[in-house]
């Protein structure tokens, strides 16, 4: 469970900043963008890749192309970026590689492309199959160019596609949202990310009045989820992800089991070891100073004992199956009751964990309120 560099394989995650347009809710690092701009951004992205000292001789059990909008590059790029990284480390010949796409940014060819530098996996942002939604969304496709994105990765050879999800949305209704998902589900991807809109400073939707759900609506759509996917097939493993049997998407059973991992690219990410790290969300100096990882880090204190095992149950606990008791005292040589028995009594008592096989997980009702119950693990 601990992370052990050199022994365990570790996971990449690489960062692309550009979108088309950026939509009304996203607070995310991105923004337009013109070829220059890419060509420059993925020439950094290279040279850091090539500079960077850790994760030398370790295996690779899963590379994550997230963004913005990777899908907006050409798909050369992406073809560089892979080579650079089968080049530098040493990639698991059964590794997930996924890319983001959107629709109406990856046509028949970029999508072949991409199965020809060995990308098995793609994550489609529809969040919605209404267009009146996606217009309120602010998004730039409509549901018909993403049954054309998604088709078109099919007949590319795609067997492993996650389709994202929104609900929540503004003017949304209940049987709206339900109607939603049986359309996604009919679609018979392998995965489905539902989220719930979450209303972020200093976007253009927290500068608006918005017609959103009310509590009880939000908490009868999220618990309907769960219970119509399962008629497709799907079993939920995480608060907000579902799966088809063996297709959970293990690049992020990674980040919630706290395996290594090393982001590329602006703003992205890293933990290693007891290192948590990220880089600079300032393009220039980012694009300046790439080939010195070291000028481009914002480090964190190092992870205290404490600290890894807040994050040990906060993350684990985001799983449907929780965490196993072994695996803490394995990984802090020390039962979990002597450090959470209270946490955990009281959480037990007012039925919001549950334990069960050796296993500490959140019930229905704790998944509902998870932020208030995870922040008790902060020691």
């Amino acid at each position: 469970m601990m992370s052990s560099p050199k022994s365990s394989p570790m996971e990449i995650y690489v960062h692309i900043p550009f979108c088309i347009k950026k939509c009304d809710y996203c607070d995310f690092l991105s923004g337009p963008s013109g070829p220059k701009e890419q060509e420059a951004y993925v020439k950094a992205l290279l040279g850091e890749i090539n500079a960077v000292t850790e994760g030398t001789g370790r295996s690779v059990s899963s590379i994550f192309i997230g963004g913005g909008t990777p899908s907006v590059l050409d798909e050369n790029f992406i073809g560089d970026i892979l080579k650079t990284i089968r080049t530098k480390f040493s990639i698991q010949a059964d590794a997930e590689i996924t890319i983001e796409v959107n629709p109406g940014t990856a046509d028949d060819r970029k999508l072949q492309a991409y199965r020809k530098y060995g990308i098995n996996r793609l994550s489609i942002g529809l969040q919605s199959p209404d267009d009146r939604e996606l217009k309120i969304l602010g998004r730039i496709h409509n549901y018909d160019q993403f049954l054309r994105t998604y088709h078109s990765a099919r007949k590319a050879g795609f067997d492993n596609i996650n389709i994202d999800l929104m609900s929540a949305i503004p003017d949304q209704t209940y049987e709206g949202w339900i109607r939603n998902l049986r359309t996604a589900a009919e679609l018979k991807p392998e995965h489905i990310s539902a989220y719930s809109l979450i209303i972020e400073e200093g976007t253009p939707f927290a500068m608006r009045y918005l017609n959103l759900p009310d509590e009880d609506t939000e908490y009868e759509m999220y618990e309907a989820t769960a219970r119509i996917l399962r008629e497709y097939g799907f079993e939920q493993y995480e608060i907000s992800n579902y799966a088809q049997k063996d297709r959970a998407c293990r690049h992020n059973i990674g980040y919630w089991t706290r395996q290594d991992y090393l982001g590329f690219g602006l703003g992205a990410a890293s933990l290693y070891g007891k290192e948590r790290f990220a880089n600079t969300a300032d393009r220039k100096k980012y694009q300046e100073n790439s080939t010195r990882p070291e000028l481009i880090r914002e480090k964190e204190p190092t992870l205290t004992t404490e600290d890894e095992m807040a994050e040990f149950m906060f993350l684990g606990l985001r799983m449907i199956r929780g965490i196993a008791k072994a695996d803490f005292s394995d990984a802090f040589g020390c039962p979990i009751e002597e450090i959470y028995g209270n946490v955990l009594e009281k959480y037990e008592a007012m039925g919001l964990l549950r334990e069960e096989n050796g296993r500490i997980f959140l019930s229905r009702e704790g998944i509902h309120v998870s932020n208030s119950v995870m922040s008790e693990f902060l020691l």
